[in-house]
């Protein structure tokens, strides 16, 4: 993961005006100092990975400062702002029911939770029907552990609560999320590994290059796993460190392995659903369904909400009180979420990704090309790209490339967040869902033109 902080000393940099990039000052702005100083006094040190730019404002696909520059935002604030900033539908959803006094409910019903369900259960296929609308990522992911867990503790007794993830896999940061991350970096603080977590090669062809689904089964067989002890398995639908679905005959093999033995299959679509990928939801791109999908970021357009999607045999374990969040369901967060739905079917934006998919792989592929050896592994799924830089000649991450690209991208008016992944080399390109080509097309040239200035 990221680990170095951006400079606060500003940097004289060359101006840019275009339809939608402008940068007029120095980078970062002298003006802004005082106030990242501020931040960086008195926050946790761990804030300050971003680039050092005060976000004044979000217009569609682009991002404003206070000081007249203008950003092509390829960050979707980390995948969140699917349908764009500032969305007219979402705003006026959130002034309307914080108008009405209503911003918090706990779990008393409330009329635009039933909407919200009804909408979010309209778009599942079956055998999935339940919903639980939580507030991060997180929290999606450590109940889907939760309810895999209960499950096997009650169909198998104590030896069947196995869960099995997939190396360099990122499902979260609490306790449950972080033990099933494929990260032995972000366990450091938890002073050792827990035996019922175990993880497994995710077949992404770069790392591991065997993605026969016997490399599974293999791993589980030489870590001392009975098959039979798994309760579950849990993966994000692709890594978000490397944007890299696995192949489609390695999910339905593992669809089929699952129902084998008994054992929970979780998709983590906290990332990649609603439109992200070019479909609905990411799993859709396997032709399987799995048992339970964690869902967050792209659901509510910017407001903190995620979901757990399930079958009616795991969402009915628990009984009335005894799942429950203090802001699940939030009226504002509900009523943002509904509009952004809404935005995202009314405007076709799962179709506009699909459309922008060929773009953005080939805007990747020339990138790498330019980097000459600089970018070892590129991949792209609809709206969502990853570049994984190496160091030339080897395979060893080189994180330093990857920081340099983000901040000449800041500096040439593309927005970007810190390298994340492995070493913390990968860069991300995830604009919202609105981008015209025109605009992508744009900053991907930007990208592809720094790749090849890039230092040896």
């Amino acid at each position: 993961m990221a680990t170095k902080e951006f400079p606060l000393v500003p940097e004289s940099v060359a101006p840019v005006k275009t339809k939608y990039r402008t940068i007029c000052t120095q980078i970062p702005v002298p003006e802004s100092i005082s106030l990242l100083e501020k931040l960086r006094d008195l926050e946790s040190r761990s804030m300050g990975g971003q680039p050092p730019v005060i976000w004044d404002r979000g217009e569609d696909f682009t991002i404003y400062d206070p000081y007249g520059n203008k950003w092509l935002d390829f960050s979707s604030g980390v995948l969140v702002t699917s349908s764009g900033h500032g969305r007219p539908e979402i705003v006026k959803a959130i002034q309307e029911m914080a108008g009405r006094g209503m911003y918090h409910a706990y779990c008393f019903a409330t009329e635009i939770r039933v909407k919200l369900i009804e909408k979010l259960t309209s778009m599942l296929p079956a055998p999935l029907k339940r919903v639980f609308l939580l507030t991060t990522g997180s929290e999606a992911t450590e109940c889907c552990i939760k309810l895999a867990r209960t499950r096997g503790l009650q169909i198998g007794g104590k030896k069947k609560s196995i869960l099995v993830t997939f190396e360099n896999g990122f499902h979260g940061r609490t306790m449950g999320a972080q033990l099933a991350g494929g990260s032995p970096a972000l366990k450091s603080w938890l002073g050792g590994e827990d035996s019922r977590f175990v993880q497994v090669p995710f077949p992404d062809g770069f790392r591991q290059e065997n993605i026969d689904f016997e490399v599974f089964e293999s791993s589980l067989s030489e870590k001392g796993i009975n098959s039979d002890d798994v309760c579950g398995v849990m993966s994000e639908t692709y890594q978000g460190c490397n944007a890299t679905l696995m192949p489609k005959q390695y999910a339905q093999a593992l669809r089929k392995w699952c129902d084998e033995h008994k054992a929970v299959l979780i998709f983590d679509e906290v990332q990649a659903g609603f439109g992200r990928t070019g479909k609905p939801f990411g799993f859709m791109h396997y032709g399987i369904v799995p048992d339970l999908v964690a869902c967050g970021k792209g659901l509510s357009g910017g407001m903190p909400a995620s979901a757990v999607l399930g079958t009616d045999e795991l969402m009915d374990m628990y009984g009335p009180g005894e799942m429950t969040s203090t802001h699940s369901a939030n009226p504002i967060c509900a009523a943002a979420a509904l509009a952004n739905l809404e935005v995202i079917e009314r405007e076709s934006l799962v179709e506009n990704a699909a459309k922008l998919d060929p773009v953005l792989a080939d805007g990747c592929r020339r990138i790498t090309e330019a980097s000459k050896g600089k970018v070892g592994h590129w991949a792209a799924i609809g709206l969502v790209g990853a570049l994984q830089f190496i160091k030339r000649g080897t395979s060893e991450p080189d994180p330093e490339s990857a920081w340099e690209m983000v901040r000449q991208a800041v500096q040439k008016g593309v927005m970007l967040f810190a390298p994340v992944g492995v070493g913390g080399c990968a860069i991300k390109i995830n604009p919202p869902l609105t981008i015209t080509e025109d605009a992508l097309l744009d900053g991907l040239s930007v990208l592809e033109e720094i790749a090849g200035s890039l230092p040896v």
